[in-house]
């Protein structure tokens, strides 16, 4: 299954800079651009990375639709839309999956309405950073273990007072895992698949020995006294920080 984005918009001047364009004619040269790239007639399923909000997502989702019946792509996804947007989109053409952060340190989804939406329209639900961007697996002990360009220098969850905080969250976690018999991103893995069929984690690896444990999780069966157990150490909003920098987070749940 291939999976490919479009969306977000940058400024070669200015490299940190991001921009969002959801216009028709950039969505069908996006989508060119990589069939071209990857060498293939298709692409499975096509996300809209961020919503444009100066784009009516009818728009959007209408020209993502006109690539369905040309055969270009197989399935429409977004990603980071909020309830209202999916529902506004669904009824254009049929959402197969939306992409939003979910994690035991985000758990959003759960009271903004979006995890209730995509059950209810049948929308299978994708969380990205299902491990926290790291922090979850307890292999992060201080901001020292990113290399200098990694962007987790910048995140809020990782800088000072916060660090120490969120630290002391995966240290708990850590200890269930080891009662369990499991890594502590199993853990969090199981966790996240434990809250419905329909969720599939895509955790992010670029070692083999971290895709392995990854998939252990598949292995790991909570049940109701161990996820209260992780509730309790670890309740919804426990996170410190904003997930991301605060100039990027009004492009989320649009």
């Amino acid at each position: 299954m291939l999976a490919t984005k479009f969306g977000i918009v940058r400024d070669l001047s200015r490299p940190a800079t991001r921009g969002v364009n959801g216009r028709p004619e950039y969505v069908r040269a996006s989508c060119e651009a990589s069939l071209k790239r990857l060498g293939v007639d298709h692409i499975d399923l096509y996300y809209q990375h961020r919503v444009d909000p100066e784009v009516p997502i009818e728009e959007t989702v209408g020209a993502m639709a006109e690539l369905v019946k040309a055969g270009k792509i197989r399935w429409i996804g977004l990603s980071e839309a909020s309830a209202q947007t999916l529902e506004r989109a669904h009824k254009v053409h049929p959402v197969t999956a939306l992409q939003s952060e979910y994690s035991l340190w985000t758990r959003d989804v759960d009271t903004n309405g979006i995890l209730a939406t995509c059950e209810r329209l049948g929308i299978g639900f994708v969380p990205y950073s299902p491990l926290g961007r790291g922090f979850l697996t307890g292999a992060i002990r201080s901001p020292e273990d990113f290399d200098a360009d990694d962007f987790r220098r910048t995140n809020p969850r990782f800088m000072g007072e916060n660090f120490a905080r969120n630290l002391a969250l995966v240290d708990k976690v850590r200890a269930l895992a080891d009662a369990k018999g499991c890594t502590p991103a199993q853990l969090a893995l199981a966790w996240v698949l434990a809250r419905g069929p329909q969720i599939v984690p895509i955790p992010g690896t670029r070692r083999i020995a971290n895709l392995d444990d990854n998939l252990g999780a598949l292995d790991v069966r909570l049940d109701v006294k161990e996820l209260a157990d992780i509730d309790a150490v670890f309740p919804s909003g426990a996170a410190a920080g904003t997930r991301y920098a605060e100039h990027v987070m009004p492009m989320l749940a649009r």
